[in-house]
């Protein structure tokens, strides 16, 4: 389990200070160095508006820029880190702090380039970039361990164990625990000596000392308690119900996870949520309980984030780079300034042949680093496009791309098929969750490349209904019986299965239903797009396939009219339909029939 102790500053935040400032702040009577120390105060205490917070920060920015005050221009950039790190804006956090790392500096603030390297790595940790985490804690430490400041060092010290542990490097995870633990102590810090205790009883877990590891974590979360600190507390609880899930304890192993979930559901922790729901539906599954086990696991597909921002992960891995190379650049510009003060010739000649020398292999290496860098963002690109394509059609997908959104299209000729499973609910609730998505993963791919055969197009999937359409996002004028083609070969794999299915534990029967006419298409959403289509046409499609009947393709007049004279077809009569009264019916005649 990942757990980050990401406090360096010791002093809590406090919104009644804010509160009390924002009279002094609105009376503009402040100047300088008075007014920056307000504006950090506010940006730091401002904890119900974060927007409101980032305002105070940008405004100490500018003005420690005016003023040239490079202590408060690191403590606003600080800020404006700290901020955004807290709402997931890590390329905006990351750059923030890269730019207090040259403030500090500037204002010979050691202290705050060792906090900021830290706050740099804790970000790559978040990320799951481990080699920039390990490298930014290692150049944290090193530089706290020149200042008095024992409570940062210790933080970096804990981060960083947390970041061996998660590498399976466990002896120096329990090192740098132990260093951190005994600054805590010296400094009666007891919320960084819960933390140290809880990592090591994480460390101790996975080396397989179960009686270690639930001392420490055990203590760990008394003062936690005591502390109000939620997110560490519904951690090490679900960490508790893993040391007993192992020892096949289901009680008390449920216990925990329970626990876990009622606070991180409580504190609205939802990445908290999403593990302890997870934990639940595998003890469940352990203790045979399968509906239980099936409630949960829905639950965590709810709060599993599955798309990953492309985007975003190189905006962040570009900061590194710009940030380095930035470094060297100054390093660079600092031995030129060095050769002209040289009074020698000859001493400033060999020093000019060396510059020029490392210059030359700084741009070498500097060259093949981008080369590199632009192979690997080319590569996510051409993947980020992949994905987009397998979300939505060509056309669709190049419109949103281009435009950054879609406009809704009416197609007056659109033929509509929707698939259904017989008994497929009342099945699935006896089948474990994995046999589950494995079942179904294995007819919709067949039927994914029998759509994809055609020509035409799947639209979405709901449990276990299958939706596509023909006509569309290009109109064509044989869409009704390349779909009557296509319903016809996955009747037949479905009937095929049904006998030699490879997967013994699933065999069903298949409800197909079509109907043909106009429809309205688009995309719904804004961060994960939908590919859909609405009309009368799409919901007589679904009657149709309501009103089959296992085996059968059951057809509606409109499409009918479009393929009788290609398609055998059976005449049902008119059919009582819900909410659409009476209504024609066929069934198209297939080679194989369950």
């Amino acid at each position: 389990m990942l757990l980050f102790f990401q406090q360096f500053v010791i002093f809590a935040q406090d919104q009644k200070v804010a509160d009390s400032l924002v009279k002094i702040y609105k009376t503009k009577k402040l100047n300088n160095s008075k007014k920056m120390e307000l504006l950090r105060n506010l940006s730091f205490n401002e904890s119900n508006n974060l927007e409101l917070s980032l305002k105070y920060a940008e405004e100490l920015i500018a003005l420690s820029k005016a003023e040239k005050n490079y202590l408060y221009l690191y403590r606003g950039y600080s800020q404006k880190g700290n901020k955004n790190r807290i709402i997931g804006n890590f390329n905006i956090a990351l750059d923030s702090y890269f730019k207090s790392i040259d403030a500090a500096a500037k204002a010979q603030y050691v202290s705050g380039e060792g906090m900021s390297y830290m706050c740099i790595a804790d970000v790559y940790s978040t990320m799951g970039s481990k080699e920039n985490a390990e490298l930014y804690y290692d150049k944290a430490i090193k530089i706290l361990r020149k200042t008095t400041n024992r409570l940062s060092l210790a933080t970096a010290l804990l981060n960083a164990g947390d970041e061996y542990s998660k590498n399976l490097k466990f002896n120096l995870a329990l090192n740098y625990f132990n260093e951190a633990g005994e600054i805590f102590k010296n400094e009666n810090y007891l919320t960084g000596i819960a933390y140290t205790l809880g990592n090591k009883g994480m460390v101790f877990a996975k080396k397989g000392n179960d009686v270690l590891a639930i001392k420490n974590i055990s203590e760990a979360i008394s003062i936690l308690e005591k502390q109000e600190d939620y997110y560490g507390i519904s951690d090490y609880l679900l960490y508790m119900s893993d040391i007993y899930f192992k020892r096949k304890e289901w009680g008390t192993a449920l216990d925990y996870a329970k626990r876990s979930l009622d606070i991180a559901q409580k504190q609205g922790l939802k990445d908290q949520v999403q593990k302890s729901s997870l934990m639940l539906s595998e003890l469940f599954q352990q203790v045979g309980n399968i509906p239980e086990s099936f409630i949960y696991y829905k639950k965590y597909i709810t709060y599993r984030d599955s798309v990953k921002n492309l985007e975003e992960v190189e905006k962040m891995g570009n900061l590194r780079t710009n940030f380095e190379v930035s470094k060297k650049q100054a390093e660079v510009d600092l031995m030129i300034q060095q050769k002209r003060t040289q009074k020698i010739i000859a001493i400033s000649s060999i020093v000019s042949l060396v510059l020029v020398f490392f210059l030359a292999v700084g741009l070498f290496r500097r060259y093949r680093f981008i080369k590199k860098t632009n192979i690997i963002i080319e590569a996510e690109r051409k993947r980020s496009d992949t994905l987009l394509l397998n979300i939505l059609p060509e056309e669709t997908a190049l419109e949103l791309k281009e435009s950054g959104k879609v406009v809704a299209k009416r197609f007056e000729s659109v033929t509509v098929l929707f698939t259904d499973f017989e008994g497929f609910t009342q099945y699935s609730e006896n089948l474990a969750p994995e046999n589950l998505v494995e079942s179904i993963d294995y007819y919709f791919s067949k039927f994914d490349a029998i759509i994809e055969k055609f020509d035409l197009e799947k639209i979405k999937t709901s449990g276990d209904s299958y939706m596509c359409a023909g006509g569309l996002p290009f109109e064509t004028d044989d869409h009704a019986h390349k779909m009557i083609n296509a319903a016809q070969e996955i009747l037949d794999f479905v009937t095929e299965s049904y006998i030699n299915n490879p997967l013994q534990q699933t065999r069903f029967k298949i409800r197909i239903g079509i109907n043909t006419g106009p429809v309205v298409a688009g995309v719904v959403g804004t961060k994960k797009f939908a590919y859909d289509i609405w009309g009368d046409t799409v919901n007589i499609a679904s009657r149709m396939e309501t009103n089959s009947i296992p085996g059968k393709i059951n057809i509606s007049e409109n499409t009918y009219q479009f393929i009788k004279d290609f398609f055998e077809c059976e005449y049902r009569g008119e059919v009582d339909v819900k909410n659409r009264g009476m209504m024609k019916m066929y069934f198209v005649n297939n080679s194989k029939v369950v």
